[in-house]
């Protein structure tokens, strides 16, 4: 069985209300490959589902800088970006996001929890602009798609109003 195959065994076996035992299944796995940049997201990963965004941070950071890509970059970036907003650093999280999104501009994912940030940052208007700039991009409805001139207009106002820029 390979690394990548024992990581995805472990991932799905895990509970979410109960993380310890995927915590306890992954950290041998750190202390073999601890320079391994998908082994660091997934132990980063368990401690945020966990509620232990401190010890997360650190992974994320850590599995970041080791080299992932493709979706894993992917997700690695929602939830590192995340965790930096559940510890308050806006900052932060806001530029992970604005990477994240450039990185993978297809992503409703990113997109969606830029506008949680930007919520928890205190910034409502630039959230709810993004969450019209989500719809327009990534919502394909006749009555959606009727109105995406609309919506994207009520968001640059928005926007505008807030002295937001895109």
């Amino acid at each position: 069985m390979t690394l990548n195959d024992e990581l995805d065994r472990i991932v799905e076996r895990r509970d979410r209300d109960n993380m310890q035992p995927t915590i306890d299944a992954l950290l041998p796995l750190y202390a073999a490959h601890p320079e391994n940049a998908r082994v660091l997201y997934e132990v980063g990963g368990a401690y945020d589902t966990a509620g232990q965004e401190d010890i997360a941070r650190g992974f994320y950071e850590k599995a970041l800088a080791a080299g992932l890509d493709g979706d894993v970059l992917r997700r690695c970036y929602v939830q590192y970006g995340s965790t930096l907003r559940n510890l308050g650093a806006y900052d932060e999280s806001l530029e992970v996001f604005r990477a994240a999104r450039t990185a993978f501009p297809g992503s409703p994912a990113l997109s969606a929890f830029e506008a949680i940030t930007l919520h928890a940052a205190g910034r409502p208007d630039a959230s709810v602009a993004a969450l019209l700039d989500l719809v327009v991009g990534f919502v394909s409805t006749p009555d959606i798609e009727r109105y995406k001139p609309a919506l994207s207009g009520n968001a640059a106002s928005i926007r505008a109003r807030a002295g937001e820029s895109d």
